[in-house]
């Protein structure tokens, strides 16, 4: 019998630290696999996605910022073409991109109804400033006020020319005040982009329209000393939206609309919506620009 009850009790031993052993296997394997979903995280690379997009998207370094995480998430490397509004929009018409991010809401809107495009899509907004030399005109929030300076008192201003989002908005706010700024002799194009345009205004002591995300990344990051100020901001004719398009599939057959839908569904998130609202604070003590995807915008 004694010899019975120490067989039980020998076998019951082993099978205590039998189950030990299992439940310390277990464990590992838990945070093995733990590891293995951390360290494979990145999306499997899928191939590229083509835009056509407006040169404040690069010059704020944004697109910069987003696209390594965008290739993280979802496996699809961004490349893109930084044009005017007006180019992008021919380049998505053209079907050389899959995907259209600009910034002229009138533009973007004809482009889907004439068929380019299958919607359009809010993404985000920041302001358009005019900057210059902080004399003679002094700072104000009313736009009509200094344009009607500048136009009145023959004052040097740079103009985009380019027929992109911000050439568009300029015009069109000129238009709205009928102000003809071409009686002005010093009112001349740059036919370049936004930084390109604020380096030229700078070197000429010239005012120009400028969207505020770049000319904050130019302000600061500039090689050259930026001697000018913002002399009109907070007039509600200068809100500046961005909307993002997918070029339609059925139009042209070889656009990668499977990358583009990805992207407009990325780009339009929560998570991604607060990375945008934070990009630049840091670094220039405002976000450069304000996500509000999901509005009517």
């Amino acid at each position: 019998m004694k010899k019975f009850m120490a067989i039980v009790l020998m076998m019951l031993f082993s099978m205590t630290i039998l189950a030990g052993c299992g439940q310390k296997t277990d464990e590992n394997a838990g945070s093995n696999s733990s590891q293995s979903q951390s360290s494979s995280a990145a999306a499997v690379p899928k191939g590229v996605l083509l835009m056509s997009t407006t040169t404040s998207t690069q010059d704020t370094g944004l697109l910069d910022y987003l696209a390594p995480i965008f290739l993280e998430d979802t496996g699809w490397n961004l490349q893109w073409t930084a044009v005017g509004t007006g180019q992008a929009l021919k380049m998505g018409q053209d079907g050389d991109v899959d995907i259209v991010l600009c910034h002229a809401k009138a533009s973007e809107l004809d482009f889907v109804e004439k068929g380019y495009g299958v919607k359009r899509y809010p993404v985000m907004f920041n302001d358009f400033v005019v900057v210059g030399p902080s004399k003679p005109i002094e700072a104000t929030k009313d736009i009509q006020t200094v344009f009607t300076q500048i136009n009145s008192q023959k004052l040097s201003f740079i103009s985009r020319g380019d027929d992109s989002g911000t050439d568009k908005a300029e015009k069109a706010i000129w238009a709205a005040l009928k102000i003809d700024p071409k009686t002005n002799e010093k009112y001349m194009k740059s036919g370049q982009g936004m930084g390109d345009t604020i380096t030229m205004a700078n070197e000429k002591n010239a005012y120009c329209f400028t969207d505020r995300g770049t000319w904050l990344k130019i302000k600061k990051d500039s090689t050259v000393n930026i001697d000018l100020d913002i002399v009109c901001e907070g007039d509600t004719l200068l809100k500046n939206q961005y909307g993002v398009i997918a070029v339609n599939p059925q139009k042209y057959p070889k656009v990668n609309n499977q990358a583009a839908n990805d992207f407009i569904n990325w780009i339009c998130s929560d998570r991604v919506q607060k990375i945008i609202a934070q990009y630049g604070v840091d670094k220039y003590g405002q976000a450069l620009f304000t996500p509000n995807a999901g509005t009517n915008s």
